[in-house]
């Protein structure tokens, strides 16, 4: 069952907040929805935050909200991670709360909460699917840092589910950045078949979509070398996946340039849809 714990009025529609009992992260968890004006059918894009966020970053800093109700899209931006007084968590930013990298983790203490993976790909469309009008079928994804590599890893291995994927300033391995690497050595041991189900270069070496994958990122984005974009770049080159890469000159790694070019990434998701 869900509890609105928000609802404000944002340009034509509605900014709303939920929380509901998840049986995939077995915590409450909380999830935004922008309702634009004509809701009925309208297509739905997944926002996947980065690190340390909750629900309410992107939906406060970014300004989305304008090009949601333009282009009458339908937004849903769940938490980064379960949270709560009996969830497992670390005082490193990078691992526990907030820190969930969008998988399914498999070694204790964190399996049994940190299934964001599942929540994301599984139980959340479900959610939304039943008690929204929206039109599932029509379902989208992006995100940014932690929340764009995993945006992308999830698109490719549910082109069924997410017809399109964008990301801003993606984390492209999680093998190789220093913000995942011991972090997910954390969640999935030392499985590395599995560490390689959740790492974008790797799967673009074994899975493409048919349709375009969108990144933007800054050039003086202040984490670029830990982004390993050109690296995903390469490959996608490699593997003939179509891509639309723009750096920026002049951006970091922060809202404002979430902000500058939010408006694009609309465009770009309606336009194939």
């Amino acid at each position: 069952m869900l509890k609105i714990c928000e609802k404000n009025k944002s340009f034509n529609g509605f900014q709303e907040v939920y929380e509901h009992q998840s049986s995939t992260t077995k915590s409450k968890m909380r999830f935004a929805v922008y309702k634009p004006k004509n809701s009925k059918n309208c297509q739905v894009l997944f926002f996947l935050s980065g690190i340390t966020c909750t629900e309410q970053n992107f939906i406060q800093k970014s300004g989305y909200q304008k090009y949601a109700s333009n282009k009458n899209i339908a937004v849903v931006v769940p938490d980064t991670s379960p949270r709560g007084k009996n969830i497992p968590d670390s005082e490193d930013y990078k691992l526990g709360c907030g820190a969930s990298f969008y998988l399914n983790a498999l070694t204790n203490p964190w399996s049994t909460n940190y299934n964001m993976y599942d929540y994301v790909t599984l139980e959340l469309p479900k959610i939304i699917e039943d008690n929204f009008n929206f039109d599932i079928k029509k379902l989208g994804i992006f995100g940014h840092s932690m929340g764009g590599g995993g945006a992308i890893q999830i698109a490719l291995k549910n082109p069924n589910i997410f017809k399109t994927v964008s990301a801003f300033s993606p984390i492209c391995s999680i093998i190789k950045s220093d913000f995942s690497k011991k972090t997910i050595q954390e969640y999935l041991g030392s499985n590395v078949d599995s560490i390689n189900t959740y790492d974008p270069i790797t799967l673009i070496k074994l899975l493409q979509r048919e349709d375009t994958i969108k990144i933007d990122v800054g050039l003086d984005d202040e984490y670029l070398e830990n982004l390993y974009i050109k690296e995903f770049e390469k490959e996608c080159q490699k593997h003939n996946q179509k891509l639309e890469i723009n750096y920026h000159q002049g951006y970091g790694h922060n809202y404002y340039f979430i902000h500058s070019l939010i408006e694009s990434h609309f465009q770009f998701h309606s336009s194939l849809i």
